[in-house]
């Protein structure tokens, strides 16, 4: 006999805890320009977004975990002197989540969508990669967070793909170079390149279903960013290259049938038969999202 074992909490409450933690520490410790009110303003349009989409769309419970992720993820990344801009790219964020969908997912995830809108049509909008500098303490902290995150969530493939590959990038750019290996292992260390991988390309909601499309994605994404960092010399190449690429997850999704994923049954994607848009329902029977009005709405 084999007793039950403790039940599993919803993976998202591990990641509103863990961003909430480098939020306090970037405004405590590392003094980030974020004051409690735009923290505040920054929330309550996610929040509020969140509601009201959860009453035109009619689904059965207001559910804040996601729409708290995101605008803990804006007030850490995004940079912004207008309170207004603040509250509109939470809007934005949460916004996408209902209009821009494929087959009962999310096409972008939501935060990075909302920063690079903000940051790409207006002047008023910037990410800064140096606030949290590049030293080992964060660099530690992100990741133990993050690797957290990512293993509660049954996604730490598409972090590490990315990751890995990024730094392999990083290292044959150096050698071409001729520069010492403290220039890629410099680079590898900030803490906003450590933030995307474990708390962005991560999101279940928005990469592949199947893991070997979760590789290729994260592998994809990190070609992308060293695109956009060292040919175009734009900073933010994870945010750009993530943008980008993200249309392409329904593709992949077609190509790699998986298992599609809910926040209370975190699974790796095992492969599946038949129709790659079918995913399971509790019981082990088929259901076809698209048959579901607003199902996994979160």
């Amino acid at each position: 006999m084999t007793l039950p074992g403790p039940p599993r909490l919803d993976p998202r409450l591990y990641q509103v805890a863990s961003l909430s933690t480098l939020l306090l520490y970037g405004i405590l410790y590392l003094e980030f320009p974020v004051t409690p009110a735009r923290v505040a303003i920054t929330v309550a349009a996610a929040l509020g977004t969140q509601a009201l989409g959860t009453r035109i769309w009619r689904l059965p419970a207001f559910d804040p975990w996601s729409a708290l992720i995101s605008a803990v993820g804006l007030c850490i990344l995004l940079r912004t002197s207008t309170p207004w801009l603040a509250a509109a790219a939470a809007a934005i964020a949460i916004g996408s989540k209902f209009l821009l969908r494929w087959n009962g997912k999310h096409v972008f995830n939501p935060t990075n969508l909302a920063i690079a809108l903000v940051v790409g049509l207006t002047d008023q909008a910037w990410f800064s990669p140096a606030l949290w500098g590049f030293g080992p303490t964060v660099a530690f902290l992100v990741a133990c967070l993050g690797g957290l995150v990512v293993n509660r969530a049954a996604r730490s493939d598409v972090a590490f793909a990315f990751v890995l590959t990024y730094a392999a990038l990083l290292f044959g750019r150096a050698a071409w170079l001729g520069q010492p290996w403290s220039v890629p292992v410099h680079q590898l260390g900030s803490g906003v390149l450590l933030q995307f991988t474990f708390f962005m390309i991560s999101d279940p909601k928005t990469t592949p279903d199947a893991r070997a499309a979760r590789v290729l994605f994260g592998a994809l994404a990190a070609f992308g960013a060293a695109f956009v960092a060292f040919v175009l010399f734009k900073p933010g190449g994870p945010i750009w290259s993530l943008v980008v690429l993200s249309p392409l997850v329904p593709l992949l999704d077609r190509i790699f049938p998986g298992q599609r994923y809910e926040w209370t049954r975190p699974t790796a994607g095992a492969p599946v038969k038949g129709d790659a848009h079918e995913t399971m329902v509790p019981d082990g029977r088929a259901l076809d999202p698209r048959r579901v009005l607003g199902a996994g709405r979160a």
